[in-house]
This record gives C-alpha cells, structure tokens and sequence, in this order.
C-alpha cells in the first residue's frame, strides 16, 4: 500500500478524452498540488477544483493551482459539504464544457493515483452510457471506520436497492453527461450525496462498471473530513427511506382496512377501500421521494396499478384461506398475508415499475466507442 507522497504517478500521454475531472476540496493535504499538477498534463479535457470554503490559510494553495493550464479553480465562501462542492465542479462543466461527455471525480487527499484516474476514464470510453467506479481493495491495511463503513454500505445497498457493489464509498467514479442534470437536482450536499448518485443510476436504468484501482490510505487516514457517526446517519437515511415509505403504506393499508371493515363487515369492500388510500399514498411517495423516477405517468401508472390489482387479488385470495382454513380472525390474517407481500411488492416496485427499461442517449457517446474492446486488459464488471 502506497502513501499520498507517493500518489504522483503520471498519466501515461494519449489520445485526447472528452472528460473533466472535478476535485471538491475542503482544508486540503499538500498533495492536492501534486495531483492538480499530473492531471493537468493528462488527456483530460479540464480539471475542475472545487474550494469548499477551506479559508484563508488555504488560499494560497489554490492560487498556485489556479495558475496551472487546464485547472478552474471555483470557491465556496463557507463550507457547504462534499455534495454541494460536486454539484458546483458538475454544473461548470455543463455550462462551460459542453464537448465534455462525462464527469471524473476523485478525492483531494491523495486516495486516487492520477494514473488510475484516467484509466477509469479510458474504460469509460469503452462504455460512455455506464458510471464507471473505481473500486479499492478492502484488506487488513485500510482503517477499520472504512472497512466497516464499506461493508456495512454494501449489505444495506444490496438489501434495499437490489445491487451488488463491491465498493459504495468509493470517490472515483466517471459519470455520464446524460446524469449529470439530474445529480444537480438531487437536494443532498454531503457524503450522502454520492449513495444518492448510486440510487439515481439504479432507477435510471444505467449499468454499473467496477474497475479496480489502487488502495492507498495515511496512516490513520488524518485529512479526511468524514465524520463516522454523523455522516454515516445521513448516507444510511437515504437507504431506510425506501422500507419506511413501504412500511408506512402498509400501516395506512391496514389501518383503512380495520376502520372500512369494523363499520361494515365487508371485507370486498374493506379491501378495495384500504388498497385504494395506500396505493395514493404509496405511489405519489415511492415516485418523488424514494425511487427518484422522472417517467411518465403515462408509463409508470399502467405498470403500478397491474401490481397493485395482482397483489390486491392475491391478498383477499389468502385472507379468505386463512380465515376460512386456519380460523384467523380477518385483521390477524390481513396483517400476516401483507407481511408476506411486503418483500415480494418492494422488489418488484424497485427493479420493474420504477427502473426505467430503455437506454439513455448520451450525446457524443457513439462516437468515443471502439471498434473493439480488450477485457482481457480492462476487466469489466457490470451491474
């Protein structure tokens, strides 16, 4: 495992990339300068760095940046989190590059070769409608916090939205013009950010490529500014807020249902009334604020209320069953029938209703694809 002093391997020259690296930096180590400096002399379009409000003592650091070719250097006046620095590297991009077809980003504090930087970019160019990651080797070597925030990311990303990453945290990813506009949409302006980025690929429809790059950590990983139990809270609530939107919907259901039923005995009718709140509930909330779908209307609703109208049948065909066969009274057997529904309607409403099914166009995308791709050099991993 190398150190940040020795993170100054040089980009091998080659043929021009119509990529922009973006840098958010905040209270940045001395490296950042070397990091700038390689880059600077890369292929890459330009290179975006990104002074999150570091303050005086540092402006001396990004004055000297600024003066390199190819680097922009962009200030906020206070600090305003990873998210927001990332937001404001993406938006200068799109305004001020608009031959860019996609966004690289990477960490300031030494964690990414600048030779791995742009091999993620020409594995990128074999696939400019995918996010490209770059992926760390998790051993003994790396700091506990990051290991065990990794691992802990990972499970919940496969438990909720159906993905299987070997890296969630990882800084360095090449991003696809056609996500950027709406990443500048996403409210969230710290670590979260860059989960919620994971969530907007999933719903958007776009594969994931890992590409392994080099570990290299401090020891005690001194210059990161990631606060383990605040930040991990606010990276965790962007996962939980699927099961609680779910699990609402399935309180409201049920509450509807005891309510419909204790007046009228009807259990039809209890059914269709209870089902009918939370499907306006479920779907107006799973749409804006938990799946992050820009679809329209027009396709999404025809694909939910087919869900909504196979699930509705199967969960009367079961209460029936139960109270008929096992004796259960109605809301026991309502209760346990939905409990069993629960997983089965969150998977399909994640990776069916609101995933969307056809390719995103990126403009200028067809034009960097090979002819012919060398997995053998570059391997691929999608998702």
């Amino acid at each position: 495992m190398r150190s940040p002093a020795d993170v100054v391997r040089s980009p091998l020259p080659g043929s021009p990339l119509l990529i922009a690296a973006v840098i958010p930096a905040y209270r940045p180590a001395p490296v950042l300068r070397e990091i700038a400096r390689a880059l600077s002399g890369s292929p890459l379009t330009a290179v975006v760095v990104v002074d999150d409000g570091s303050g005086a003592s540092f402006a001396p650091l990004f004055d000297e940046l600024a003066l390199l070719p190819k680097v922009k250097v962009l200030r906020h006046a206070v600090n305003l989190g990873k998210g927001a620095a990332l937001k404001t590297g993406i938006n200068h991009v799109l305004c001020e590059h608009p031959t860019a077809i996609g966004v690289v980003t990477l960490d300031a504090d030494g964690q990414h070769d600048p030779g791995d930087v742009i091999e993620v970019c020409r594995r990128f160019a074999q696939a400019p409608d995918s996010l490209v990651m770059g992926t760390r080797r998790f051993g003994a070597a790396v700091p506990l916090r990051s290991r065990l925030g990794n691992r802990i990311t990972k499970f919940m990303m496969r438990l909720v939205l159906g993905q299987r990453l070997s890296d969630t945290q990882t800084g360095l990813r090449v991003i696809p013009r056609a996500l950027l506009s709406a990443l500048l949409a996403i409210p969230a302006s710290g670590y979260e950010f860059e989960l919620e980025m994971l969530v907007a690929v999933k719903h958007l429809g776009l594969p994931v490529v890992e590409h392994p790059i080099h570990t290299i950590y401090e020891a005690g990983n001194p210059s990161s500014h990631f606060r383990p139990w605040r930040d991990s809270m606010r990276i965790y609530f962007v996962l939980l807020r699927f099961s609680f939107v779910s699990m609402a919907s399935a309180v409201l259901d049920n509450f509807v249902f005891y309510l419909i039923f204790q007046a009228t005995t009807a259990l039809v009718l209890s059914q269709a009334g209870a089902r009918v709140v939370s499907v306006l509930f479920n779907y107006t909330f799973a749409r804006r604020a938990v799946f992050l779908s820009r679809e329209p209307h027009h396709i999404l609703l025809p694909r939910y209320l087919l869900l909504v109208v196979a699930n509705a049948c199967l969960s009367l065909s079961s209460i029936v069953v139960l109270t008929n066969t096992l004796s259960l009274a109605v809301l026991p057997a309502k209760i346990l029938t939905e409990t069993v529904l629960f997983i089965a309607n969150f998977a399909i409403q994640r990776d069916f209703i609101f995933t969307r099914h056809h390719a995103i166009d990126v403009p200028g995308a067809a034009a960097l694809r090979p002819a012919s791709t060398t997995p053998d050099k570059l391997p691929l991993v999608t998702h």
